[in-house]
């Protein structure tokens, strides 16, 4: 079983199984009595969404709930997510779910007091300041998948629906004021979306450790959610029921999306626009194209993940830190290439300028040009 503990870092996290009953309070907590509830369309109708709801509706807050969120959520979900917040009279969001679900309830939080539009506020320079503060409402965030780590992030993705590119919109408000992170709501997953979700925490951590910035304190969360990653996610791949391993991914995940404000790079820079334009699996997507990304910048991170080879108890060296990410690959049935994932060459020229212009980009070890992006979508399509 999972330990049961309250931290402070970096908001405050209530963690622990069955700690969903304490909901209300956390609201409470939140300064919000009105809350809407907002998921993705798949949970919307589960036994873990109906049963938040009912402990809400026994804390005297309602049972309100705005489930219209794509995968990939857009523009188009916000706008129809902020017509249910101000119509119910809401004061608060309880952002439920997986990435889509946290990314889309936060945004609605985020943009409910604001009179520019949403692109005013990407992730660029120091748009974040054009936004009232004022007008961000507090956000309760519970995951259901222990991938992205947004429960613990101050920023969503978002999809434009006219020029399908994914942007990133960030306010320091956006980060939830509390966070429940119970192992129990995370069984029900299926091998695939474990796998998938799983894979996007490794992708963080590893991303951020291999970042060329200066972040000592992302660089070794980093390193112990890799840890957690290597020993737990076969584990909850094979057994959907087993507690404590849902429990650690839940944790590494979180520390992925901690450790990533030390920068991301050519994993995150591809699945983005392969996901905007193809609608793939954010998580699996970056999983494909690790390989590659990996043998591309190995002139740069050779020495680093040798170190983190030796730290997860391999040889220390390249070959075997590369050596077991192919290993779980193969355990968790991940597509050898982007083809199998629908994914074609009929979009190359857009997917190699839109990787460019992704602020991921800046975060690659091997600067990426358009020579090197070419050549790795052509590898890994």
């Amino acid at each position: 079983m999972t330990p049961t503990a309250n931290w402070s870092y970096p908001t405050a996290i209530r963690f622990g199984a069955g700690r969903i009953a304490e909901i209300a309070d956390a609201c409470r907590a939140a300064g919000i009595t009105r809350p809407l509830l907002v998921t993705d369309r798949g949970l919307a109708g589960m036994e873990i969404t109906a049963r938040t709801l009912d402990l809400l509706d026994e804390g005297g807050l309602g049972r309100a709930m705005f489930a219209e969120v794509d995968p990939n959520p857009t523009d188009v979900n916000l706008e129809a997510g902020l017509e249910a917040y101000r119509a119910g009279g809401h004061d608060g969001v309880i952002a439920f779910g997986g990435g889509s679900g946290l990314d889309l309830g936060k945004m609605v939080a985020f943009m409910s007091g604001q009179t520019r539009p949403l692109w005013d506020f990407e992730d660029i320079g120091d748009w974040w300041t054009r936004a009232d503060p004022d007008g961000i409402a507090p956000i309760v965030a519970v995951p259901t998948t222990a991938g992205t780590g947004s429960e613990v992030g101050r920023a969503s993705v978002i999809t434009n629906s006219e020029t399908h590119v994914k942007k990133i919109i960030f306010h320091p408000k956006v980060m939830p004021r509390v966070v429940i992170a119970d192992p129990e709501l995370t069984v029900g997953m299926p091998p695939v979306i474990t796998a998938g979700t799983g894979l996007d925490a490794l992708a963080h951590c590893l991303e951020a450790y291999s970042s060329p910035f200066f972040h000592p304190m992302s660089q070794g969360i980093a390193l112990e959610g890799m840890r957690l990653v290597f020993e737990n996610l076969p584990r909850a791949y094979a057994n959907g029921s087993d507690i404590e391993a849902r429990g650690k991914m839940l944790v590494a995940a979180a520390m992925g999306a901690v450790a990533f404000q030390k920068g991301l790079g050519a994993m995150h820079a591809m699945a983005h626009p392969i996901g905007a334009i193809y609608n793939t699996h954010h998580g699996m997507t970056n999983a494909v194209v690790m390989p590659e990304v990996l043998k591309m910048n190995r002139p740069a991170i050779e020495d680093r993940i040798a170190d983190a080879a030796a730290y997860l108890g391999w040889e220390r060296s390249f070959d075997a830190f590369f050596a077991e990410v192919m290993t779980l690959r193969t355990e968790l049935k991940v597509p050898a290439k982007l083809r199998e994932m629908g994914v074609g060459d009929d979009r190359i020229d857009d997917l190699v300028r839109m990787a460019l212009e992704d602020p991921s980009a800046g975060g690659n070890p091997v600067k990426m040009t358009e020579e090197n992006t070419r050549a790795l979508f052509e590898a890994c399509i």
